[in-house]
């Protein structure tokens, strides 16, 4: 009796709607429905115009028990851009692009330092994977070996400030998995191939569609964005450092991260993506699990 919802980006109304879609009603200083429970797969700041609204309702119902909340992408960027380094400049670099990817967290928390370093302390202790006998649910991408690794190297499922420090060393076992686990996987392009991503930055990797057996697949196969210019043929074997992906018949896996468009469905029996985009005029989307194996587009809900 959980209800999945994606992405939010400070987007407060379209959660309210969305709740209000589902039967939450408010009561106690928190939104709670008498049967069920909300988990949220991450990325509730930047971007959108309600941010401290939106985290004031997550939080809230996360600490009265309605609610279960996992960490995002950008939720460990928001506290890598705010913790220093020992020599100077800090764990997420003040460059241009990351500056703008915060600004709107860091605008409407303006005058408001306490507030906002306590709800980077709150982004600490949110897990970055759940996972029961029925489902499992993380931000981006659920791959066995990250998640073997963190959930023997994570404290209690979540990230202290040394292991903070530790998992920006480039190229660690920590850094890897903390990588694929909140922003997915990624695979170069054919040599001379480039695209333009949602913000408007040139790149050479695309996002790979993480479920797909990569080995019997094109690169359009694999890309999550659909990309025209890709070429349909087989994936250079040279690029496939990691060839394992999610089996069709292992449990219900949910998440977000991939800014998917048009009207929200399943990927397949047992993958469902909830984010569609609610940042940039999609759907904010939620999927009413009642314990199936076998996922059922008529339970998702958007507004």
């Amino acid at each position: 009796m959980i209800d999945f919802i994606g992405d939010i980006h400070g987007h407060a109304d379209k959660l309210l709607s969305l709740l209000n879609k589902l039967g939450y009603t408010k009561s106690c200083g928190s939104y709670r429905h008498p049967e069920r429970k909300v988990l949220f797969v991450g990325d509730y700041i930047d971007r959108g115009p309600q941010i401290r609204e939106t985290l004031q309702i997550v939080k809230a119902m996360v600490d009265s028990g309605n609610a279960i909340a996992l960490m995002g992408n950008h939720e460990y960027n928001a506290i890598c851009f705010h913790f220093q380094e020992s020599e100077g400049g800090h764990l997420r670099k003040h460059l241009i692009k990351n500056i703008i990817q915060h600004y709107e967290t860091l605008k409407q928390f303006q005058n408001r330092q306490k507030e906002y370093e306590e709800y980077l302390d709150w982004f600490k202790s949110l897990p970055l994977f759940y996972e029961t006998d029925a489902f499992r649910a993380v931000h981006a991408c659920w791959d066995y070996k990250s998640i073997a690794y963190l959930r023997t190297n994570l404290h209690n499922g979540t990230l202290t400030d040394d292991l903070i420090y530790q998992s920006v060393i480039k190229g660690t076992d920590l850094n890897l998995a903390i990588d694929i686990t909140l922003k997915g996987k990624e695979i170069s392009i054919p040599e001379g191939m480039t695209f333009t991503d949602k913000d408007g930055t040139v790149r050479k990797e695309i996002r790979i569609k993480w479920w797909v057996n990569p080995e019997v697949a094109t690169y359009r196969d694999i890309s999550v964005e659909p990309i025209v210019q890709l070429p349909e043929g087989g994936i250079d074997a040279s690029v496939l450092s990691n060839a394992s992906y999610y089996k069709e018949l292992d449990k219900p896996v949910f998440f977000g991260h991939y800014w998917l468009k048009g009207k929200p469905v399943l990927y397949g029996d047992n993958i469902c993506c909830l984010d569609y985009s609610v940042a940039k005029h999609g759907y904010l989307v939620a999927y009413r699990f009642n314990g199936e194996t076998h996922l059922d587009s008529n339970n998702i809900v958007f507004v």
